[in-house]
């Protein structure tokens, strides 16, 4: 299924204090659910515990559940990440429903996308580095160390400049401007009530990358809608994500999922797990002898869920 909404600004009318999410709980069938992996390393247990989580309320809802590998990053993506990402979640119990989708083989949905919000006016060229958003005095930082930083309003182009077309092949960032001042709520499944300003807690931020490669806000947003992704479970890591796509989804005319961000799996130093945590990764654990069911009844009594 394509995005909804014709290629013109009336996809986006900032309307102040709006709440931009779906209705709560409980839906209406059929649920769709994902698995969304990214092939860059191996799964550990802060994967396993989400991805238990999404199949267990994809199962409960009688509903569907995808798996996608978003496998954006050119440099650190590898082939036998995807492999091992499906050998491990049928190791610890968890299966989806069709055939498993790569997201780069869905780059024109993507390319389309771009070209609906530039020809809306929506998006603008950035020849601007990290370092400089990073330096610029007016630009505080996002409460993630890897998120975008806060993208001043004095990098964007002079009022009245005339947006350059799209290349065929993309060689500038082009980013989403944001309604500064506007206020955005959702309210999510786990943590509850969600607010920020958009220009004030988040700013103009990618969607396309100059090595010609969709953002993963883009591609995250638009793959969620175009496959009737109705609950979106994931880290708490991604909260601010969630204001970016909802500003995507509604640009583009497209349905909102509802939204699940779980606590971050910790180390015993309070760390947050990262892929580079090889001894809780899950071929090691597999190598070690874990029990599945173990780390599965493991995940529900973390989560307050009733064991299986």
């Amino acid at each position: 299924m394509g995005l909804r909404g014709e290629a013109s600004a009336a996809w986006f009318q900032p309307n102040l204090g709006a709440n931009v999410s779906p209705a709560p709980l409980p839906f209406s069938p059929p649920y769709v659910g994902r698995l969304a992996p990214s092939p860059t390393g191996w799964l550990h247990l802060g994967h396993a515990r989400t991805f238990w989580e999404a199949h267990r309320r994809a199962r409960a809802a009688g509903g569907r559940l995808l798996l996608r590998h978003d496998d954006l990053d050119r440099d650190r993506c590898r082939a036998e990440f995807i492999a091992a990402a499906e050998e491990d979640l049928r190791w610890l119990g968890l299966g989806w429903d069709g055939a498993p989708l790569v997201q780069t083989t869905r780059r024109p949905r993507h390319r389309a996308a771009l070209e609906r919000l530039h020809a809306a006016g929506l998006l603008f060229p950035c020849t601007r580095t990290r370092r400089d958003v990073l330096e610029a005095s007016s630009a505080p930082h996002e409460s993630e160390p890897d998120d975008e930083p806060v993208y001043p309003p004095a990098f964007r182009p002079p009022e009245g400049t005339a947006t350059p077309p799209l290349e065929e092949r993309i060689t500038v960032n082009w980013r989403f401007r944001v309604p500064d001042g506007r206020e955005l709520r959702f309210l999510d499944g786990a943590a509850g009530p969600q607010a920020a300003v958009a220009g004030r807690d988040f700013g103009d931020f990618l969607v396309w990358r100059k090595d010609d490669t969709p953002s993963y806000q883009l591609a995250c947003a638009v793959d969620d809608a175009e496959l009737g992704v109705t609950e979106v479970v994931r880290g708490e890591d991604l909260l601010r994500s969630t204001l970016r796509q909802l500003l995507l989804l509604e640009a583009l005319g497209a349905p909102a999922p509802q939204y699940r961000h779980l606590p971050l799996v910790r180390d015993e130093h309070g760390t947050r797990l990262a892929k580079r945590h090889d001894a809780l990764a899950l071929r090691t654990l597999r190598g070690q002898g874990a029990d599945p069911a173990g780390l599965r009844a493991g995940f529900a009594a973390e989560l307050g869920e009733r064991p299986e």
